[in-house]
């Protein structure tokens, strides 16, 4: 457990009451601190737990607000995404209040075990594989962070041996003191610059992952990535993976995790460039957590992908329709694009700022691109000198425009690198939809020819 940040009787404000923001509210409500609640446009679930814990919710528009309603706090945990350069947290930094995040709360009432796991892509599949992998153990872990049960809520269950952190950029960038046992970083690229100040920032966020632990924790690095390796850590046990080289690596068309021969990689339900490095990661990251051998050939044999991951959707007159919505950065569709040939490629949502062209080294791989979405100009001023570009409507005339151009053996790929705000909620929305109407589509062509 770590050292006590918080002196009884400090008045502590929760800024943003999303499921992370409401966690930390109840728990710090039920530890009897005086705390103030902040949202600039709360829900309805959150105008319910302000109800139940008799509290008003607050908002800061200009400095008179943060001057009236933030003056008196000691402490201050912000929301995982509220912006870098939201008033609140400017007021906050130039006032010297502290700021926290829940990863720092949950450890200072918790010392079970934590493995913790952040990277551009690939988070939820790992950290998903690690905790089969370590439940198949018989080690009881549940994966939180970064998913619908906030670390500081998982704490109140006494009947986990550890935890396995899905830990965000929004999150550790908050963080002042978190220090997992077992710190992965899989991959950097550039993301969320519209929550981040800039790239730099969204990067430093990142390798916070390993900025408190000590020598006996271990700090382990895809050596793949030129930038994560860049950060290696002054403590802890440095261990590495990558697809060639590093202490878990591919030889010989085998797996070999801290030098001992795993499994085949053909074994793997899907072994593109992506899905090898998640892998190893994995067993490298389960290995060190004491994981048997067997239950971690079993899980990465029989490991079923999450869905909107390049999920297969439908195999139609020989043409396969994929969905990669999960897919909300121009990196995600480069390692999406390398598991085919003859694409074609539906991308587009909302831009998060970032670079486009990124893609055009796999540009060989796709014969046509349908955009969609607010990026849609943007998209096709991009890459109407490079490949054949249409826009579409909507998610419909997408698919149909699709199916007109497609032939047997091509791919049919929503991998959009962008976000999904514009048209949807979230990304499962968007990748739903698209999985619907292709359903539906292909069904409808299939009765016509029969």
């Amino acid at each position: 457990m770590s050292q006590r940040i918080i002196e009884t009787g400090l008045k502590i404000g929760i800024y943003g009451l999303g499921q992370t923001g409401q966690s930390i509210a109840k728990f710090l409500n039920e530890k009897g601190f005086p705390i103030v609640l902040f949202d600039d446009s709360p829900t309805e679930s959150a105008l319910i737990i302000a109800k139940e814990l008799n509290r008003n919710i607050r908002s800061c528009k200009d400095h008179a607000d943060c001057e009236e309603y933030l003056k008196d706090l000691e402490i201050i945990f912000p929301a995982p995404g509220l912006p870098d350069d939201h008033i609140a947290l400017k007021f906050a930094r130039e006032k010297q209040l502290s700021i926290y995040g829940e990863f720092d709360l949950a450890q200072m009432y918790d010392d079970r075990p934590c493995i913790a796991v952040t990277g551009t892509n690939g988070k939820t599949t790992v950290t998903t594989m690690i905790s089969q992998i370590l439940n198949s153990s018989g080690i009881t872990t549940r994966t939180v962070g970064n998913t619908d049960i906030p670390l500081v809520e998982a704490i109140q269950d006494e009947s986990l041996s550890r935890f396995v952190v899905e830990a965000s950029s929004f999150r550790l960038g908050q963080s002042q003191n978190f220090a997992p046992g077992i710190a992965v970083w899989l991959n950097f690229s550039p993301d969320h610059l519209d929550v981040h100040e800039d790239l730099k920032g969204y990067e430093l966020a990142k390798a916070q992952i390993w900025g408190n632990i000590n020598d006996e924790q271990i700090a382990l690095a895809n050596e793949d990535d030129p930038i994560v390796m860049s950060h290696r850590p002054s403590k802890g046990i440095f261990r590495t993976f990558g697809l060639e080289t590093g202490n878990s690596k591919v030889s010989n068309n085998y797996l070999f995790v801290e030098g001992r021969k795993l499994m085949k990689v053909e074994e793997l339900p899907r072994n593109a460039p992506h899905d090898i490095s998640n892998a190893l990661a994995a067993a490298s990251t389960a290995t060190h957590a004491g994981a048997d051998t067997d239950a971690i050939i079993e899980t990465l044999r029989h490991f079923n992908h999450l869905p909107h991951r390049i999920e297969l959707i439908v195999d139609h007159q020989n043409v396969r329709w994929y969905d990669d919505s999960k897919s909300t950065t121009p990196h995600s569709v480069v390692a999406a694009l390398e598991s085919f040939d003859n694409v074609i490629l539906i991308m587009g949502g909302r831009n998060k700022g970032l670079d486009l062209t990124v893609i055009f080294p796999m540009l060989d791989r796709v014969k046509h691109l349908i955009a969609i979405g607010e990026a849609s100009k943007e998209i096709e001023s991009t890459f109407e000198k490079k490949i054949s570009v249409s826009t579409a409507r909507s998610m419909q005339n997408a698919i149909e425009m699709a199916y007109a151009l497609s032939l047997s053996g091509d791919v049919v790929l929503l991998s959009p690198g962008c976000a999904s705000f514009d048209w949807y909620k979230n990304y499962k929305e968007r990748g739903i939809d698209f999985a619907m109407k292709v359903n539906s589509f292909c069904k409808g062509k299939k009765d016509v020819n029969n």
